[in-house]
C-alpha cells in the first residue's frame, strides 16, 4: 500500500525529507504555477449558437473536406443510411456480453448472423464473434498456431501491413516466439523463400491476400507445402476484394483474418474498428473469443446462445488460450447490417468499382512525366507508383490542394520514399481521380 500522510505532522515530515518549508515552496520548486483556489480565471459563459460555432470552427480545421485516395488497410467505402440508423438506436449502443439467453436474443441473433456472413464471405467453417481489430486478430491467429501446433516459430511474408507487423512484434515481445519475416520482392511475396523459412519447428505462415500493396496472389500450391510441413496456414484479408476473388478457403488456409473497417464502419481516425476470424473446424475449439450458436428451446422454437465462450483468462491468467475478453459487438453489427443492406450482389458491385476505377486511376496517373507504376501485377484498388522526388513532400503539398493523395511507404519503408501507395474505392469519381492527377502534375513541375 502506498503510505498516504494523513495529518499535519506527516505532512510536515515529508516536506522536511524533500527540503521544502511548505506545499507553496514545493509548487514554486516544481515550476508549476500553484493551483488556484477559486474559479476565476475561467472564461465566461458562451451561448449554445457560440459553442456550435466555435466546435464547427475547430472542427473545420480537420481538413475533412479531403478527397480521400488513402487505404493502406483502411478504406473510405460509402456507408448507406440504414447502417448508423439502426446501430445508434439505445439497446444496441448499451447492450453488453449476451451471458442470459432468454434476455438477449435480438444481440444474439445479430452475431449469429454476423458469423454466418463471415463465414460465406471467407469460405470458412467457423466464424467467431469479433475481435478488436484486423491486427489484434492476426496475433491471436498466430497464437492460436502455436497451440495447435505446440511450435513456436511464426514465418510472416513482407507483403503483410507494416502496420499489423509492428503489432505481432509488440504483442509477442514478452512471448517465447521466434518471429522470422521475409522480405518482399517489390509489390509481391517471394514463395520460394517463405518455403525454405518454413522448417519442422514452424507453427504457422503468416501472409496477406490481396497484399499489402494490393497485389493478388494465388496461394494455394504453398499451402499443400505448408501443411506437408505440419504448419498451419494464416491469411489476413480485405474483406471487400473477397466479393471477386477466390477465397482463403478455396485455397487451403486453416485460418483467416481481417480488418472489418470495409464492411460499414466510419474511419473515425483510427477506430474503433472490428477484428475479423474465421477458421476450419480442426481449428474452432482453440480459437479465441466466442461463439454464437442456433438451437431451439423446450418447445421446439428456434433461439440462439452462445455455443463457445473462452473467458478462462479469469483463472488462468498466463496459461489462458487467450487474454481476448470482449468483442466489437457494435462495430460487428454495423458489419452485418451493412452486408445485409447491400447483399451479395451490391458487394460484387462495390468490389469491382473499386477494381476498375483502380485500374482507370492508374493509367491516368502513370501518363505523367516522370511517374511510373512500381510492379506489374494484377492488384484489386490499390497500386504503388514512384515519383521523381520524396512522396511524403508531395502528400503534404496536395493536402494544401484539396487531396489525400496516398500512402507513402517511406512510412514503413525507408528505402522507399519516392513511392506511394494509392487506394481508390467506389466513392472516388472519374473527375476526382483527374483532379488527382491534375494537382500531382503541378506539384511534381510547377
Amino acid at each position: 500500500m502506498p503510505y498516504i500522510a494523513n495529518t499535519d505532522a506527516d505532512r510536515k515530515a515529508m516536506l522536511d525529507a524533500i527540503g521544502c518549508r511548505d506545499m507553496d515552496d514545493l509548487w514554486s520548486k516544481a515550476e508549476v504555477h500553484c493551483p488556484q483556489p477559486e474559479f476565476n480565471y475561467m472564461p465566461k459563459g458562451k451561448s449554445e449558437l457560440e459553442v456550435l460555432q466555435h466546435t464547427q470552427n475547430l472542427a473545420e480545421k480537420n481538413h475533412s473536406h479531403l478527397v480521400n485516395f488513402v487505404g493502406a488497410g483502411y478504406y473510405d467505402h460509402h456507408i448507406p443510411a440504414v447502417v448508423p440508423a439502426l446501430i445508434t438506436r439505445g439497446e444496441f449502443q448499451t447492450a453488453y456480453t449476451p451471458y442470459q439467453p432468454e434476455a438477449s436474443q435480438g444481440t444474439l441473433q445479430s452475431i449469429y448472423e454476423y458469423q454466418t456472413a463471415i463465414c460465406r464471405l471467407t469460405g470458412m467453417d467457423v466464424s467467431n464473434a469479433s475481435l478488436y481489430d484486423g491486427g489484434t486478430a492476426l496475433f491471436e491467429a498466430m497464437m492460436l498456431a502455436v497451440r495447435m501446433t505446440r511450435k513456436r516459430r511464426a514465418v510472416i511474408s513482407g507483403c503483410v501491413s507494416p502496420i499489423f507487423r509492428k503489432m505481432i512484434h509488440c504483442y509477442s515481445s514478452n512471448l517465447n516466439v521466434e518471429l522470422v519475416e521475409v522480405p518482399e520482392d517489390e509489390v509481391s511475396s517471394n514463395p520460394k523463400a517463405l518455403l525454405e523459412a518454413v522448417n519442422d519447428k514452424t507453427a504457422c505462415l503468416i501472409v496477406q491476400y490481396p497484399n499489402f500493396f494490393s497485389t493478388i496472389e494465388d496461394w494455394t500450391e504453398v499451402i499443400e507445402k505448408i501443411h506437408s510441413k505440419k504448419a498451419l496456414a494464416i491469411c489476413s484479408t480485405y474483406p471487400t476484394s473477397l466479393a471477386l476473388l477466390k477465397t482463403p478457403g478455396e485455397m487451403g488456409f486453416d485460418i483467416v483474418t481481417a480488418e472489418g473497417q470495409s464492411l460499414g464502419i466510419p474511419l473515425s481516425f483510427g477506430g474503433p474498428y472490428l477484428g475479423i476470424m474465421a477458421v476450419t473446424k480442426k481449428c474452432m475449439r482453440k480459437m479465441p473469443g466466442r461463439i454464437c450458436g442456433e438451437t431451439v428451446d423446450k418447445d421446439g422454437k428456434r433461439g440462439f446462445v452462445l455455443t463457445l465462450q473462452t473467458r478462462e483468462q479469469h483463472i488462468r491468467r498466463e496459461d489462458a488460450m487467450s487474454n481476448i475478453c470482449s468483442n466489437e459487438s457494435l462495430c460487428l453489427l454495423s458489419a452485418i447490417i451493412y452486408m445485409s443492406a447491400v447483399g451479395k450482389e451490391g458487394l460484387r458491385h462495390v468490389a469491382k468499382l473499386c477494381a476498375a476505377k483502380a485500374i482507370y486511376a492508374k493509367e491516368v496517373i502513370t501518363e505523367i512525366k516522370g511517374v511510373k507504376a512500381v510492379g506489374n501485377n494484377p492488384f484489386f484498388n490499390e497500386f504503388v507508383v514512384e515519383l521523381p522526388c520524396d512522396s511524403s513532400e508531395i502528400v503534404q503539398k496536395l493536402i494544401d490542394k484539396g487531396y489525400a493523395a496516398g500512402f507513402p511507404l517511406s512510412s514503413y519503408y525507408s528505402e522507399r520514399e519516392n513511392q506511394l501507395l494509392i487506394s481508390v474505392t467506389e466513392k472516388r469519381t472519374k473527375e476526382e481521380i483527374k483532379g488527382l492527377a491534375t494537382a500531382l502534375e503541378a506539384a511534381l513541375w510547377n
